[in-house]
């Protein structure tokens, strides 16, 4: 949405009914600040309305069309929009932009890094990703050329688990992971780069030098 770059990851979208963002994720706006656009006028107030007498009174001196809470999930906490409104207000499109597009940057970086190291390998569903996620297992050396069977596979499953639980324990990092049952992908971590903190690529060299750190360590 912000990065002329990108544009072409939106293709498609005008055939849509509605699109969500949230910047929270990407960008570091405040929670809660997501847009919900929709073609459909009056959608919203037909979802949501709970016609509150106490709130939204039709016999005020002013025009109650101005009364949108009614629209909303969130009722009277429509001003959630001025949050990002200010943040593109203070900073302008082209920060943003530049920071959207340093991100993938450094998302694209990541992953040449991990294709880098040997005992490292990119989930195959993120090879043509769209976003800033990255994928992948850890493979410790003595994994490292055997017979991938159902059986090696589980082992690397409890991979990643073992390597977060240690990080965390030496309060060195945090780093998700997570299956994909439905592809018969067993656990493997999912690196999301943001850009608030911008990420840096001294930064991606130290979570892959953390993760080997640990991982080295793991015997059967």
């Amino acid at each position: 949405l912000l990065s002329a770059r990108r544009r072409h990851l939106m293709h498609g979208c005008e055939l849509v009914d509605s699109v969500a963002f949230n910047p929270h994720k990407m960008l570091g706006s405040p929670l809660q600040t997501s847009p919900f656009l929709t073609r459909h006028k009056d959608l919203l107030y037909q979802a949501n309305s709970g016609n509150a007498t106490y709130l939204f009174q039709q016999d005020k001196f002013y025009d109650v069309s101005y009364d949108t809470g009614d629209k909303s999930i969130q009722c009277g906490r429509k001003v959630d929009a001025f949050k990002f409104w200010f943040m593109m207000k203070a900073r302008g499109e082209e920060h943003f932009e530049k920071l959207v597009d340093h991100t993938f940057d450094m998302a694209d970086l990541l992953q040449q890094k991990v294709n880098q190291r040997t005992n490292f390998r990119l989930v195959p569903a993120f090879e043509n990703r769209k976003c800033t996620n990255v994928g992948f297992w850890y493979i410790p050396d003595h994994m490292l050329g055997q017979e991938e069977t159902e059986e090696w596979w589980q082992e690397i499953g409890a991979i990643a688990p073992k390597i977060k639980e240690s990080m965390i324990l030496d309060g060195t990092l945090m780093i998700g992971y997570q299956p994909l049952p439905f592809k018969n992908y067993k656990n493997f971590f999912r690196m999301v780069l943001h850009c608030v903190p911008r990420p840096e690529p001294e930064q991606l060299d130290y979570i892959l030098d953390q993760i080997h750190l640990y991982g080295s360590q793991l015997t059967k």
